[in-house]
């Protein structure tokens, strides 16, 4: 098992990663403290999956314990759900210490995380991320969310997890579109600050699609660790060194939202706006044709998207209008200066985005 720690003074905590982990949570968790009563929040299909070895591991230590199902579904990250589940968890509680617990993939962690710090003002939470886009990503940080139909993550706080709990032999569970989604945000790590992990992504990347353990834990650590280290450097976003995980979610976002969740999963996505944003970037001479081949390339050969299809161009527009990343009037861009260094631009001029756009739409919508 290896452990890596998130530096955040009374907020810190650890991400622990390894193979068949999930029949230790419960001694791991007796360690924190959390309370008497996990609150488990998931979905029928992870629960299926996993929910017999974690109640059995929760129970040898004590645990009382209730699973909430959630939709499967980026849907479930809404208002209503969310007060859907607070109302059962008050009515659970009793004179229970209630805990979270969020089992699943990106939206269960987005939820679970929400309700926690919001239900009685907060209580303790832990992620038990079982997608590799959740290990990598959405499950450390502390962001969490719902949806408006007017965007993604329109609501949500900062609120920092408990613990992180990865097991990677969770991701045999996976489809190969839920892989490459997850790869999708670990080439993102690599494009904006570990150029070994592009180049070894480059290398190897058959052998991380067919979940070889050890080419998985080589790029899941070193990605975890970008996320890990940003975090600490600015854990809400107020100094502008945490902008720079946003790289291709600006237009993602925008992206997913106007397909409205249907066409496009997360990673695909983010996927299509780090291309579009790589091509921004060229346009503005900061990185030459082959840095934006290099990483257009990496992003096919991961099986993702590099065109856009059955989206509008003023679909995608409005939505973007709606993104949360802007200042005032001005947008706010992440872009790249090579591979592993990138440059934050604001007030992007429209004219340019929807050129980078119109290359990347396929003109059948």
């Amino acid at each position: 098992m290896h452990s890596l720690r998130v530096k955040l003074k009374k907020r810190s905590y650890e991400i622990l990663v390894g193979n068949n982990i999930l029949v230790s949570l419960g001694r791991h968790l007796k360690k924190l403290a959390l309370g008497d009563t996990a609150y488990i929040i998931t979905n029928a299909l992870v629960k299926n999956h996993y929910g017999n070895l974690i109640a059995k591991s929760l129970r040898r230590y004590g645990f009382g314990l209730k699973f909430r199902l959630i939709p499967d579904s980026e849907k479930s990250k809404s208002l209503k759900i969310a007060s859907s589940v607070i109302k059962d968890m008050t009515r659970y509680a009793g004179n229970k210490k209630l805990f979270v617990i969020a089992l699943g993939g990106g939206v269960v962690g987005d939820l679970a995380g929400f309700v926690a710090s919001v239900y009685k003002r907060g209580v303790p939470y832990v992620q038990v991320p079982t997608t590799l886009l959740a290990q990598v990503d959405s499950s450390i940080g502390g962001k969490t969310a719902v949806d408006l139909e007017e965007g993604k993550n329109l609501v949500g706080t900062f609120y920092q997890p408990r613990m992180v709990f990865c097991d990677t032999r969770t991701l045999k569970s996976l489809t190969p579109r839920q892989i490459k989604s997850g790869l999708a945000e670990i080439i993102k790590c690599a494009v904006i600050r570990d150029k070994k992990l592009f180049l070894y992504l480059e290398k190897h990347l058959l052998l991380i699609l067919e979940l070889k353990p050890r080419q998985v834990e080589r790029v899941l650590l070193p990605a975890i660790a970008v996320k890990a280290r940003v975090v600490e450097a600015d854990e809400r976003e107020e100094k502008g060194v945490r902008t720079i995980l946003n790289f291709g979610h600006t237009v993602g976002h925008a992206i997913e939202s106007a397909a409205n969740y249907r066409i496009y999963n997360h990673g695909e996505a983010i996927a299509l706006g780090m291309v579009v944003a790589s091509d921004i970037s060229r346009e503005y001479g900061f990185i030459n044709n082959k840095t934006q081949e290099r990483i257009v390339t990496l992003v096919k050969a991961a099986g993702l998207p590099v065109r856009i299809k059955k989206v509008g161009l003023g679909g995608i527009i409005a939505r973007y209008y709606q993104d949360k990343k802007f200042v005032g009037p001005k947008n706010r861009f992440v872009l790249i200066r090579g591979i592993g260094k990138t440059k934050i631009v604001r007030d992007v001029p429209l004219q340019l985005i929807k050129k980078s756009l119109r290359k990347t739409i396929y003109s059948q919508v």
